[in-house]
């Protein structure tokens, strides 16, 4: 820390969820410097980018030293899972992340799921398998309709629902001998199929010390009324009604400290996000997995809803010390709708100018995920998920129409979004 008391932060990647976290330690009494590598079009707009991929560990921790950073913020999962932390921890440098052993948590589902079942943490029932022959023998004793993962990161996109036995083996064969999903499919993870409301839970752990962020819900695939390909998420909003106080209550007690109990137990220290992937059954809530990051669109929901400063709640988990025991959150509600470029998530053109308008109102933020910033100012596409557009209001539906107000005001060409996110909490409101 300089002598002003001033922290210069490092965040880590190049989409939406790292230009929110950019722009909430802009606000911070506490940043002095706020830099980025690689960024986005967007960040490069408001904070020095640096043209060093998430992948290049060493790169990473030399651009830290020589920027003399404080605080490192890693944004995405590949880094985590590379070993970012464990590095900057050794070159001296404080990073917000767990290290590579709690990291496996997200970049390894079949070791997820074997956690879940040593420390006795509700999921649904599974097997995990490198070879075709043990997994058809597998699916013969659980038919479908069942669930086919990638082991391995995947961008969100790893996961089948199968709902015939045919697309069962399809998935199967296609990870394991076709190279579906490269190295991520060399291993898969079959699980029952669970049934009832997904939800996520954002917790920042330190140690078995952690505070939780509102419930989210997000919108997964492509198409309006939840139709179409996976993708990295289209949509999201928080708080969600689908967990009430009572239901928190029992994530809390059988999801959350299970795991930090049993992360602490097996050698882990783990300091940084957990994101819990939920299914609202009606044996009570079921963890589906664990990501090790906040969630992208999630993020651009979540850190706008958190009234005060955020950098000294991310410092101590960096730290390993106590954390506050709640965190003060503004009334109403928060939405974000993608913006995201014709053909995702399959293949895209990049490169089309984006047209934004010159103003907008205080409840908005324009979140880059997938753009470039060219030499002469103008904004392009350079991602899938192009934009998120993100609103709070005191109702749902009043962020929902701030937010589609702004979207219809943008223009790129190809542009496509969902018109009914949040559409299960509007119902039930």
């Amino acid at each position: 820390m300089k002598e002003d008391n001033k922290l210069t932060i490092l965040v880590v990647g190049a989409g939406g969820r790292e230009h929110a976290l950019v722009k909430k330690c802009l606000s911070s009494p506490l940043a002095g410097r706020v830099i980025a590598a690689p960024g986005n079009g967007g960040m490069a707009a408001e904070v020095d980018c640096f043209s060093v991929t998430v992948e290049d560990v060493p790169g990473m921790v030399a651009l830290a030293r020589k920027e003399q950073v404080d605080l490192v913020i890693v944004g995405p999962e590949i880094p985590l899972s590379l070993g970012l932390v464990d590095a900057l921890e050794a070159a001296g440098i404080l990073a917000y992340g767990p290290f590579r052993a709690g990291a496996e948590l997200e970049s390894s589902k079949a070791f997820c799921k074997d956690f879940f079942a040593r420390h006795k943490i509700p999921t649904a029932d599974y097997g995990n398998f490198t070879e075709v022959a043990p997994a058809l023998e597998y699916l013969k004793a659980h038919p479908a309709p069942i669930v086919i993962k990638a082991s391995g990161l995947a961008a969100g996109k790893g996961v089948i629902m199968a709902e015939t036995e045919e697309e069962a083996i399809c998935a199967i064969k296609g990870m394991l001998e076709g190279g579906d999903f490269g190295q991520s499919g060399c291993e898969i993870v079959i699980e029952e199929m669970l049934f009832g409301e997904e939800a996520s839970i954002h917790v920042i752990a330190s140690g078995e010390d952690y505070v939780c962020l509102p419930a989210s819900q997000d919108h997964k695939r492509a198409g309006e009324g939840d139709t179409g390909l996976n993708t990295g998420g289209m949509g999201a909003y928080c708080p969600t009604g689908a967990i009430t106080p009572e239901i928190q209550a029992a994530i809390e007690e059988s999801v959350i400290r299970p795991t930090l109990a049993g992360l602490k137990a097996d050698g882990i220290d783990y300091r940084g996000t957990l994101y819990a992937g939920l299914m609202l059954t009606k044996n009570g809530p079921k963890i589906l997995e664990y990501n090790v990051r906040f969630g992208d669109p999630e993020t651009q929901v979540l850190l706008p809803m958190v009234a005060g400063d955020l950098v000294p709640v991310l410092l101590a988990s960096a730290k390993g010390q106590p954390l506050p025991d709640n965190l003060d959150f503004h009334a109403g509600a928060a939405m974000v709708v993608v913006l995201a470029a014709e053909g995702y998530p399959g293949s895209y053109e990049k490169g089309k100018e984006i047209d934004l308008p010159e103003a907008v109102p205080s409840e908005i933020e324009i979140v880059h995920a997938g753009t470039m910033r060219t030499e002469s100012g103008s904004t392009r596409t350079a991602g899938g998920r192009v934009l998120g557009v993100s609103a709070q209001a005191p109702t749902l539906q009043e962020a929902a129409d701030l937010a589609y107000e702004i979207c219809d005001q943008i223009t790129f060409a190809g542009k496509y979004l969902r018109r009914d996110i949040g559409h299960r909490e509007l119902k039930r409101g």
